[in-house]
C-alpha cells in the first residue's frame, strides 16, 4: 500500500500566509514536481487545467466562447488523443476564443491569457513555468489528466485549477483530489450537460468538487474565484451589528461548530493548518472575515459538511513510495511471517486508512509473503478511519481504472477483478481485512498487533496530540511487533521503547511494551493555545452551547453511575462517566460486544438483565453482585438496564453500575422492577435450547443444498473466470479506441460543417459572378458544374461522374478535350477566345486543379463571354477610321468615347494627355473654361444647344464657329444629336471647313 493521506490528514503546518502555496504532501512520490516557494508563488499566474475526454468538444467551445480575451490566467487543455490522428484541436478552438491557440512543446513556457493544447501520443506535465512532455508509452494504462493534474498541484498550490469535462472513465480524479489537497479551485461540468459523463461523476463523487455547472458557466466561475483573492488578515468589521470576535475566538467557535455536528474535535490537529483550510473555504464561497463565516457555518449545514470535508482530505494511493514498502515487505513482512506457525494468527493494525489503498497494498505483501514461504498462518488486518465515508469506500474495495498506473499488471490480475470502469478486489483478499470507524485519538486501541502502519497521520496533529498517539499505538503492539511510520515522522517521544529496522524508510521494532492509554479525554471547550482565550468576553454568545456541554459532562461525572449506551445487539456505542474499572480488552478479535468486556463475575448477569429489558421494554435491575477489580479489590454493585425508545427502530439499551446505596431510596423514586435471576435463566436456558434444536435441522438441510449447489458453481465460475478475463481484456482494448475515435470524429464533424459553409459560400459566388465553369477529373469525368455552363453544354445535375466528352455543346471548340488532358497532365494554364454557334465569342480558361499534394490533378475550365468587349472594340474601329473629330458624351455631359481624330486634335492643342477632353471629363465644363473673350459667344452657344439635347428640348443642334491659331485660320461645323438608346447620351462631331471657308471668301 503505498504512502497516503490519510482521511485525518491536513497540510504541513507552516507559517501563516494566505497566499502562500500548500507544499506538497510528504512521500508524495506520485507528483513529479516540488510545490513552489511561498515568495515565488506570489508571482505565479493562475493556471486552469482543462480534463476532457470523449464528447469534450463540444464542452471546451462552450467553455471558451464564455471567456473574454483577458483573464491574466493560463490555460492548459489536456485530452485523450489518437496518437495515428493529426488534431485539429487548435484550428476548432481558434473559432470560439480570441485568445492564442499553442499545441505544446517540450520545454515551452507558460504565460497568461494563452491556450496550451496537449500533443498526440504524449503525457504532459509542468515543472515551474515550463511544460514538460514525454512519449506516452504503448503499452498499460495513460492516465495524462491524472498526471498533469498533479503535477500542477505540486507546482502551483493553490494558483491551481482543475476543470473536468465530458469523458468516459475515471481520468483526472485521483489528480483533482491533489488540486483540492493543494488549496486550488476544482470545478466539474454537470454530468447531465455532457455528453459522456463518466469523468464528470468520478470526480464529482471525492465530495471535494468546488462547483458543479454547464462548461458555459465554468468560465464565468473561474474569473470570479481569480478576482478574488484570499483575506490577508482575519479581523472583525467594526461595523458589526452584534458580537464580534477575534481570530481565536472565531476559531474556537468554528471547531466548536465541527466537533458537535461531525463528532471529531479538530483542536488536536495544528491550529494554522486548519486555518488554511478555513481560509480556502472562505475564498470558494467569498465570505470576507471570518466572524461572517463563523456565521455562515452556524446557519449551512452543507457548508459545515464541506469543512469537514476540506480537513479530511482522502488522498492516498496503492504501493505509495515504492522503495518503502519493498523494505516494508523485505524487513518486516517476510520475518513477521517466518516466525509465526500456522497456528499463530498474524494481526495488522492500519488507522487513519482512507479509502483503504494503503490497507489493500499491505495485505498484497502479506499475501505474496504467504505464497513465497509456503506457509499460511491466520492472518486479519484491521483498516480503521474516523470518517464513515471512507471506511464503507474502502470496505467495497472498488477503485477506478487509475490504480493500473499504481499497481503491476501481475498484481490486477491476481488481486483484482475488472467491472466496467473499476477494479474490484477480489474475495480471497478482501476477507482477510476488517474496516471499521475508529477515532485513533479518543477510541480504545486494538491491541497484540505484529504491525502498525500510520503513515502521514501524526504530522498534521500537535505536539501534545502526536504523543498520545504515540502511546497508543505503543500499546497496540505485541512484543516484537513492528511500527510503520511516513517519512517526515518520528518516535521521538517513545524512541527509548523502540529499536531502528530502516531509518530511511521509518521502520521500529517494540522494545518495550507500553501502558494502557487511559489519560482523560480534555473538556470540550479546550482552547487551541493554553491559556486563557483573548476576546472571551466578546464572544461569551457564541460560547454558550460549549458552556452548556462541559456542565452537563460535569453534572454527569458528579450525579449519574457510570453507565453503557449499547445497540439492540448489546454492542457498545458510548460510555458515560469512568468505567474503566469495569471493563476490560481481552486477548484476541477486537470486539464491542458488552458480554466480551465486562468481567467474567458479572458478564451472565448483565446479559441476562440486558435480554430481558429489550424483550420487555421495561426497566430492571439486579441484586447487589461483588465484582473483583483489577487492583485485587472488590466493590458492591448494582446492574441496572433501562430500554431507550427510538421511533421505527428496537432502540437503545442503557447499562448502569450503581454502587451499592447506604440508605434506601426515597418513596418516589424510580420504580424499577428486581430480577429473580435463578428463574429468568431457567427459562433463558430453555428458550435457547428450543432455539438450537430447530436451528441444527435448518442448517443441516441448508448445509446439504449448499454443498449440491457449490459444486455446479465451482464448475460454472471457473469458466466464466476464463471468459471475464478475455472480455475485460477486449473491452480494454475497445474502450482505448473509442475515446480515440469519438475524438477524431468530433473534430471531423466540425471539419464538415466548416466545408459545408464552404462549399455554400462557392456555390454561392459561382452564382453571383455568372460565369460557365466546369470541374473535371484526372479522367476527365465531371465533378462539378455551375447554372451556366447548362447554356454551353448539354449537361444537368444527374450526370456527375460522367466524361465530358460525352455531351455536345455549342462551342466552335475542336480543341477543348485535348487541351484539357494536356493541362492535367502538364499543368499548364491555357486561354483563348472561342466563337460559339449562338453569336456569342467566350474567353475559355482552362487551369489545372488539384485538392491536395500527391492526389492527381484535374482540370476547372471557365467560360467568360465577352461578345459585348467585343462589340465595343469593333465600334471603337469605327469611329476611328472616320476623319471627323467624335466623342460619346452620357447624360450628365461627361465624354465616354472618342476616336483618334479627336485624341490627335487635343494631343495638337494643347491637352496631350486628354486631361480636359478626354473619357471621364465634363465637356460642358471644357466649353466654359475654354472661352476668353473672342469666342466666348461661341462656346456659351455650344454648351446651351448641348444642355437642350440632353434635357430633350432637341432634336438636334449645330453651329459653325472658328479656331484659329496662330498660323492658320480654321472653321469647323460643330454637329450633336441625342443617341437613341435607354442609356441616353449625345453623340459630337466637329468638322473641318476651313478649306470650304476659304473657297466661300475667294469667290
Amino acid at each position: 500500500m503505498p504512502e497516503h493521506e490519510q482521511s485525518t490528514e491536513l497540510e504541513h503546518e507552516q507559517p501563516p500566509a494566505p497566499e502562500q502555496v500548500p507544499p506538497s504532501k510528504p512521500d508524495d512520490r506520485s507528483l513529479p514536481v516540488a510545490a513552489p516557494t511561498p515568495r515565488a508563488s506570489a508571482t505565479l499566474p493562475y493556471v486552469v487545467a482543462v480534463g476532457a475526454s470523449a464528447g469534450g468538444l463540444d464542452a471546451l467551445e462552450r467553455f471558451f466562447q464564455a471567456l473574454p480575451v483577458r483573464t491574466g490566467a493560463a490555460f492548459v487543455v489536456i485530452q485523450h488523443l489518437s496518437p495515428d490522428h493529426k488534431s485539429m484541436m487548435a484550428n476548432l478552438l481558434g473559432r470560439y476564443t480570441s485568445m492564442p491557440v499553442t499545441t505544446v512543446e517540450d520545454g515551452m513556457t507558460i504565460e497568461p491569457d494563452r491556450i496550451y493544447l496537449i500533443p498526440p501520443a504524449s503525457m504532459m506535465s509542468v515543472s515551474g513555468t515550463q511544460l514538460q512532455l514525454r512519449p506516452k508509452s504503448p503499452r498499460g494504462l495513460a492516465l495524462p489528466i491524472d498526471l498533469f493534474f498533479g503535477s500542477l498541484a505540486s507546482a502551483y498550490g493553490n494558483r491551481a485549477i482543475a476543470v473536468v469535462l465530458s469523458g468516459t472513465g475515471s481520468d483526472g480524479t485521483r489528480g483533482a483530489v491533489a488540486v483540492n489537497d493543494a488549496g486550488g479551485l476544482l470545478l466539474s461540468q454537470d454530468p447531465e450537460s455532457a455528453k459522456f459523463d463518466g469523468m464528470p461523476r468520478s470526480v464529482i463523487a471525492t465530495g471535494l468538487v468546488d462547483a458543479i455547472l454547464p462548461p458555459e458557466e465554468l468560465g464565468p466561475r473561474v474569473l470570479d474565484h481569480i478576482s478574488h483573492t484570499p483575506p490577508k488578515r482575519i479581523r472583525p468589521r467594526a461595523d458589526s451589528p452584534s458580537v464580534s470576535y477575534d481570530r481565536e475566538s472565531a476559531l474556537e467557535e468554528t471547531l466548536h461548530l465541527l466537533h458537535h455536528q461531525g463528532g471529531i474535535n479538530f483542536r488536536d490537529y495544528k491550529p494554522a493548518t486548519v486555518m488554511r483550510r478555513i481560509e480556502r473555504r472562505m475564498q470558494v464561497r467569498h465570505v470576507p472575515d471570518l466572524e461572517s463565516y463563523v456565521r455562515l457555518l452556524d446557519g449551512d449545514t452543507s457548508e459545515l459538511h464541506a469543512l469537514r470535508r476540506e480537513l479530511l482530505i482522502p488522498v492516498t494511493n496503492f504501493f505509495r513510495d515504492s522503495e518503502s514498502f519493498e523494505a516494508l515487505a523485505e524487513k518486516v513482512i517476510l520475518p513477521i511471517v517466518k516466525e509465526h506457525t500456522e497456528n499463530q494468527p498474524i494481526r495488522v493494525w492500519v488507522p487513519g486508512v482512507s479509502t483503504g489503498e494503503e490497507a489493500y497494498s499491505i495485505a498484497i505483501l502479506f499475501a505474496e509473503a504467504f505464497d513465497s514461504l509456503r506457509r499460511w498462518p491466520d492472518f486479519k488486518l484491521f483498516a480503521t478511519d474516523v470518517e464513515q465515508h471512507n471506511v464503507d469506500t474502502g470496505s467495497a474495495g472498488t477503485f477506478s481504472e487509475s490504480i493500473a498506473a499504481e499497481v503491476s499488471p501481475e498484481r490486477l490480475e491476481r488481486f483484482f477483478y475488472k467491472r466496467g470502469n473499476h477494479y474490484v478486489v477480489k474475495n480471497d483478499l478482501r476477507h482477510n481485512i476488517v474496516f471499521a470507524k475508529h477515532n485513533l485519538l479518543e477510541d480504545p486501541p486494538f491491541t497484540r498487533m505484529d504491525l502498525v502502519s500510520c503513515r502521514n497521520l501524526l504530522i498534521y496533529f500537535r505536539n501534545d496530540a502526536q504523543e498520545r498517539v504515540m502511546r497508543r499505538l505503543q500499546y497496540a503492539l505485541a512484543p516484537g511487533g513492528y511500527l510503520f511510520l511516513g517519512s517526515s515522522e518520528s518516535i521521538s517521544s517513545v524512541e527509548q521503547d523502540f529499536s531502528t529496522v530502516s531509518t530511511k524508510h521509518k521502520l521500529y521494532r517494540i522494545l518495550r511494551h507500553g501502558a494502557p492509554p487511559l489519560e482523560p479525554h480534555a473538556p470540550v471547550g479546550r482552547h487551541i493555545a493554553g491559556g486563557t482565550r483573548r476576546g472571551a468576553q466578546r464572544a461569551r454568545t457564541n460560547s454558550d452551547a460549549a458552556a452548556i456541554d462541559a456542565g452537563q459532562a460535569v453534572l454527569l461525572r458528579g450525579y449519574a453511575p457510570a453507565s453503557l449506551l449499547l445497540n439492540a445487539q448489546q454492542e457498545l456505542l458510548h460510555v458515560f462517566g469512568d468505567v474503566s474499572r469495569y471493563l476490560s480488552i481481552g486477548e484476541g478479535s477486537v470486539t464491542l460486544d458488552v458480554g466480551k468486556l465486562l468481567p467474567a463475575s458479572i458478564a451472565p448477569v448483565a446479559q441476562a438483565l440486558l435480554h430481558k429489558v429489550a424483550v420487555s421494554k421495561e426497566s430492571m435491575r439486579s441484586d447487589i453482585l461483588r465484582v473483583n477489580l483489577s487492583n485485587a479489590q472488590s466493590e458492591r454493585l448494582r446492574l441496572v438496564v433501562r430500554h431507550v425508545p427510538q421511533d421505527g427502530a428496537d432502540g437503545y439499551l442503557i447499562l448502569s453500575f450503581e454502587p451499592e446505596p447506604a440508605a434506601q431510596p426515597d418513596a418516589d423514586a424510580e420504580s424499577v422492577r428486581t430480577m429473580d435471576l435463578g428463574a429468568e435463566t431457567v427459562d433463558r436456558i430453555e428458550t435457547l435450547e428450543r432455539e438450537l434444536a430447530v436451528t441444527r435441522e435448518s442448517l443441516q438441510a441448508t448445509i446439504e443444498e449448499l454443498e449440491t449447489s457449490n459444486e455446479e458453481l465451482q464448475a460454472t465460475n471457473e469458466e466464466l473466470m476464463a471468459s471475464n478475463e478475455e472480455l475485460q481484456s477486449s473491452n480494454e482494448e475497445l474502450q482505448s479506441v473509442n475515446e480515440e475515435l469519438y475524438t477524431v470524429n468530433s473534430e471531423n464533424q466540425e471539419k464538415i460543417e466548416i466545408l459545408n459553409r464552404l462549399n455554400a459560400d462557392l456555390d454561392g459566388m459561382a452564382k453571383a459572378a455568372a460565369i460557365a465553369t466546369l470541374f473535371v477529373d484526372h479522367d476527365l469525368k465531371l465533378t462539378r458544374f455551375t447554372p451556366e455552363a447548362t447554356k454551353l453544354f448539354k449537361i444537368r445535375d444527374a450526370d456527375i461522374g460522367r466524361s465530358i466528352d460525352d455531351f455536345t455543346n455549342l462551342l466552335d471548340y475542336p480543341d477543348f478535350f485535348a487541351e484539357l488532358k494536356h493541362t492535367i497532365h502538364d499543368g499548364d494554364m491555357l486561354q483563348r477566345e472561342v466563337p460559339a454557334t449562338n453569336d456569342r465569342v467566350y474567353l475559355a480558361r482552362v487551369l489545372p486543379y488539384a485538392v491536395r499534394p500527391g492526389v492527381p490533378r484535374g482540370a476547372v475550365a471557365t467560360f467568360v463571354d465577352v461578345t459585348t468587349l467585343r462589340d465595343i472594340e469593333r465600334m471603337q474601329a469605327v469611329l476611328d477610321s472616320l476623319p471627323e473629330h467624335i466623342a460619346v458624351l452620357d447624360t450628365d455631359g461627361r465624354i465616354t468615347m472618342v476616336n483618334r481624330a479627336w485624341r490627335a486634335f487635343a494631343c495638337g492643342n494643347g491637352d496631350p494627355d486628354l486631361t480636359s477632353s478626354g473619357p471621364g471629363s465634363s465637356y460642358l465644363d471644357a466649353c466654359q473654361s475654354s472661352a476668353n473673350a473672342t469666342d466666348s459667344d461661341y462656346a456659351e452657344r455650344a454648351a446651351n444647344g448641348l444642355r437642350a439635347l440632353l434635357a430633350g428640348e432637341r432634336e438636334r443642334f449645330s453651329m459653325e464657329y472658328p479656331c484659329h491659331s496662330p498660323e492658320i485660320e480654321r472653321w469647323f461645323l460643330m454637329h450633336a444629336a441625342p443617341i437613341r438608346h435607354p442609356g441616353g447620351g449625345v453623340v459630337v462631331s466637329h468638322i473641318d471647313i476651313s478649306a470650304w471657308k476659304h473657297d466661300e471668301q475667294a469667290g
